[in-house]
């Protein structure tokens, strides 16, 4: 089924609800693990607006289902409700030359609307997908720490059941299809520390983890796939005069090859071992840990790809641009099903206080959005 003039119609008579709801949600804060306002916002809007199968998880996954019998094969399409930003008081919005600025207002709060106006559409013409039921997620814990855990219960609970995931999560004309893995994490060095006059030549935490950090920068990545690391923060100490007896960072790598992540892993315990045997403590605790590809069905992960990009090039004209990335479809493609990631607004900033969209690019990420969907009813 494709776009016909009706939903056509429908879609345009959204219009500047598109708008005022991305404003609405935009200014909501949502840091991973704290989403429970937007849950709370998007299940009242969804019970409203006349779509009755919604439930929220363990996780804060709030869950729309159309045609689930609890047996069939499931499509999944989310949009993950946390962004990046710690604030939990509204977040700061302004609309200046036609573009709406907020932090997180297009990642992910952009592709949430869209999948609103969908849920409330199929329900209200009570569309039934053809042949399998679909899930319409507005999943938590995307970013950073949250460590994908909503999709990780998303999984754990339908998985069995998904032959197939779409992720709203990026600008449009762009498609993640390769998932980059990563392995997260806090890595404290402690010491004896002491006065900085009459301990002189007691050893200091804060040296000892600069000299850590120094030894993880001049390691050569692998050469297997694409293969990055950073040091993300690092804190410690007490006062200019007391020398460090604790000192702490945060330290991820990524690859979108897992031989690759297995390397730098054993890298991080060669490195971490060296400094223990020098009789310093350092504790090493995983925050975060995100996989690769798993053994994907190649052809079936083709289809999809080669669907979205034709949907792509009836609606502006051109070829998706597929990129490796870390998304809510890591998951699922760990777990050989087949999973991209798309985008349905265009606009700049994202992961930064400056964020914002293009309010001219909404309607037509709505339309893309909606034409990918109905391919399965």
């Amino acid at each position: 089924m494709q776009l016909t003039k009706e939903i056509e119609a429908y879609l345009e008579s959204c219009a500047q609800e598109q708008v005022e709801l991305l404003k609405t949600i935009a200014q909501i804060p949502a840091p991973s693990g704290k989403e429970e306002k937007r849950v709370e916002f998007c299940t009242a809007w969804l019970k409203e607006n006349g779509v009755e199968n919604v439930h929220v998880d363990e996780a804060l996954n709030v869950i729309c289902s159309f045609g689930d019998t609890g047996a069939n094969p499931l499509v999944v399409f989310s949009a993950h409700t946390d962004v990046v930003f710690p604030d939990t008081t509204p977040l700061p919005l302004r609309v200046e030359d036609g573009k709406i600025y907020c932090p997180g207002v297009g990642d992910d709060t952009g592709c949430m609307v869209v999948l609103l106006l969908a849920a409330r559409f199929f329900a209200q013409k009570k569309m039934l997908p053809k042949d399998c039921g679909m899930l319409i997620v507005f999943n938590s814990c995307e970013e950073g720490l949250g460590n994908l855990k909503g999709t990780r219960q998303l999984m754990e609970t339908y998985g069995s059941r998904v032959k197939e995931m779409i992720s709203f999560d990026v600008r449009t004309g762009g498609c993640v299809d390769q998932p980059v893995g990563s392995k997260r994490f806090r890595i404290e060095v402690d010491t004896e520390g002491g006065h900085s006059f009459s301990k002189f030549g007691n050893r200091n935490a804060i040296a000892y983890l600069a000299s850590l950090i120094d030894t993880l920068y001049t390691m050569k990545v692998p050469e297997g796939g694409i293969t990055t690391y950073n040091v993300g923060t690092i804190s410690g100490g007490t006062s200019v005069n007391t020398i460090a007896q604790h000192a702490e960072m945060l330290y991820e790598f990524r690859s979108d090859c897992r031989e690759s992540l297995e390397i730098m892993n054993k890298h991080l315990e060669a490195a971490v071992e060296f400094y223990r045997a020098k009789g310093v403590k350092v504790t090493v605790t995983v925050v975060g840990d995100r996989p690769c590809c798993g053994d994907v069905d190649r052809a079936a992960l083709e289809a999809l790809k080669a669907r979205v990009n034709e949907t792509n090039n009836r609606h502006f004209g051109n070829n998706l641009a597929f990129v490796r990335g870390s998304t809510d479809c890591n998951i699922p493609m760990s777990m050989g099903i087949p999973a991209v990631a798309l985008g349905c607004y265009t606009g700049l900033g994202a992961h930064t206080r400056e964020e914002f969209v293009d309010i001219d690019s909404l309607q037509p990420g709505l339309k893309y959005a909606f034409d990918i969907m109905l391919y399965y009813f």
